[in-house]
């Protein structure tokens, strides 16, 4: 039982792209190769990109991605390559090919579809019910699992272990969410250990629509210990040596690891090379909490824009901390040239709105350009001041100048081609506290799932990562306003973001009914008042942009509510 050098290539991939995706497989495989690797691991569905969505009801789609597996398969050499695609026979199947010396030498399918939370796995495919062989890499034998398959502890880890597998590779598209990679390196030590065999965890890299794959590739061997870890948030070729004897001497010893399941078939795939010495292990630390939400944001900020075509980005810069928050992501993700930070001043902004813009800007090194909006605002108050004769002034006329600013920011992108980033949290679009059609108009929303007080904490940690203010001191000071009145203050319209972030947790992530709020220990007149918010702006969020997915619960996908809904909570 010689020891096996496994290679895990963490890609950031384009859903659709199939040809790019096959090149840049091919790229890691070369490089898998020079570092003398025996297997090479890739992501679940890496032909096609995860998640292809509706794609896989196009045939012509998927006889594309037939044909791109194929090609990939003829160009493999004595390393066998280890990836997914979308696999048609009687039905579709999420499916690994294992492939080497030019041919393919068997296909796993995916047993467990999950069908929860972003996953739709069960409207495209169906699950197997067999283990598949076991494939013979350099006089190891080796199992094949994809994602979620992982996750059950009665699944096909325990049963292949026990038809003999001596190491299994587990292909992932697991998105990310905060605390997610922790929660992984628990199941998988739990699987490994339990089934007295090693686990190779491969996962995919970079933002799709909303969602982000973290990375954080893994490898534990028999004993649940974690050997190796690859980096999170970027691309990476992790090469591991794995000694399977440790665990077979483990299955001796422990009687756990005895099984008298029959032995599962057995293809052969390459043969075994001398090798004199083992790699040491590279295991990447884990970042800390706050900043493994701002490293998910940069990513999928940059792949959102860099993916859809477009070069730069536009910001509607307030002197608040939520656009702050915002241009210093996207400088961050595409560089300072590359962001406009637009000030929009009106007859109610601060004089520390403008200033505090300026500094921000100049700190990050962005461009900026002023627009003043008092004349648009003046313009739009003449003209409805006769439907309006006899109305006291209210929400219209401050939405109003909201509005008047997404129109400035929308015309600069059609004049320029700039994407229009949103700068709206997830307190405020949770409770409607924006504007449809005004703060809200944009094309990707940054921080759409980021409560709050975790922006104040993502922009102190930004500055503390700096070591520089890089966001002003002055900014995380004042109280957030939206500036559309006169001393106007959040705090006005709701309860102390203190207050609010947690009980938004509990309604909206946790799915707690308003009595269970009570019973949690929440003021019960400002939990009613929080979920009547809720529920009622279901109808904005509907309309607004997609953003980055750093919450078990996004507002999206995620959280699929009716609109039309008179269930009181």
């Amino acid at each position: 039982m010689p020891r096996l050098r496994v290679g895990l290539a963490q890609l950031d991939l384009v859903v659709g792209d199939l040809e790019g995706n096959a090149a840049r497989i091919l790229d890691a495989y070369e490089r898998a190769e020079g570092e003398a690797c025996d297997l090479v691991a890739f992501p679940e569905l890496a032909i096609t990109g995860y998640p292809p969505e509706d794609l896989l009801l196009r045939p012509a789609f998927v006889a594309q991605a037939q044909e791109s597996m194929e090609k990939v398969a003829a160009r493999t050499g004595r390393a066998a390559a280890v990836f997914g695609y979308p696999l048609l026979e009687r039905d579709l199947y999420n499916a690994a090919a294992v492939c080497a010396n030019g041919k393919v030498h068997g296909v796993y399918r995916k047993h467990n579809l999950p069908n929860s939370t972003v996953f739709d796995e069960q409207r495209y495919f169906t699950a197997s019910v067999t283990d598949g062989p076991l494939f013979n890499v350099a006089g190891t034998r080796v199992a094949v699992t994809i994602c979620e398959d992982a996750w059950s502890p009665s699944g096909p880890i325990i049963t292949q272990a026990a038809g003999g597998a001596e190491l299994v590779v587990n292909i992932n598209g697991s998105p990310y969410y905060a605390g997610r990679l922790r929660e992984r390196e628990t199941m998988l030590s739990t699987r490994a250990a339990d089934a007295s065999v090693p686990v190779v965890y491969v996962n995919l890299v970079g933002g799709q629509d909303e969602l982000v794959f973290d990375g954080g590739s893994l490898v534990f061997d028999e004993q649940g210990q974690l050997m190796a870890r690859a980096r999170q948030f970027a691309e990476d070729l992790l090469v591991v040596d794995v000694d399977v004897r440790p665990a077979f001497r483990k299955r001796l010893l422990d009687p756990r690891g005895r099984w008298s399941a029959p032995p599962l078939p057995e293809v052969r795939v390459t043969d075994p090379q001398l090798r004199e010495r083992a790699e040491p292990p590279r295991v990447e630390a884990v970042l800390a909490p706050v900043r493994e939400v701002y490293e998910a944001l940069v990513l999928g900020t940059r792949d959102y824009v860099v993916k859809n075509g477009f070069t730069d980005v536009i910001i509607g810069l307030s002197g608040g901390i939520d656009s702050s928050l915002v241009a210093t992501i996207a400088s961050d993700a595409l560089g300072p040239d590359r962001v406009l930070g637009v000030l929009m001043p009106s007859r109610f902004s601060s004089e520390g709105s403008v200033s505090d813009a300026e500094a921000l800007a100049a700190n990050l090194g962005i461009r900026t350009l002023m627009v003043p909006i008092e004349s648009a605002h003046s313009a739009f108050l003449e003209m409805l001041a006769e439907p309006f004769r006899g109305t006291e002034p209210g929400l219209a006329e401050e939405n109003l100048q909201a509005r008047i600013r997404g129109t400035v920011l929308m015309s600069l992108s059609n004049k320029f081609g700039g994407l229009v980033l949103t700068t709206g949290n997830k307190s405020e679009l949770a409770t409607g506290y924006s504007t449809l059609y005004g703060d809200m108009a944009g094309g990707f929303s940054v921080i759409k799932d980021v409560p709050k007080m975790l922006v104040y904490a993502l922009a102190r940690d930004r500055n503390e990562h700096a070591g520089r203010d890089v966001i002003p001191e002055a900014v995380l000071d004042k109280p957030p306003s939206a500036e559309l009145r006169p001393d106007q203050r959040d705090s006005d319209s709701l309860p102390d973001y203190t207050v609010l972030d947690p009980i938004l947790e509990s309604y909206v992530e946790g799915d707690m009914s308003v009595t269970e709020l009570e019973e949690a220990g929440f003021d019960a007149e400002t939990a009613r008042r929080v979920a009547m918010l809720v529920d009622r702006n279901e109808y904005k969020r509907r309309q607004a942009p997609p953003g980055v997915r750093v919450s078990p619960k996004a507002f999206g996908k995620d959280r699929r509510l009716p609109i039309t809904n008179r269930w009181p909570g």
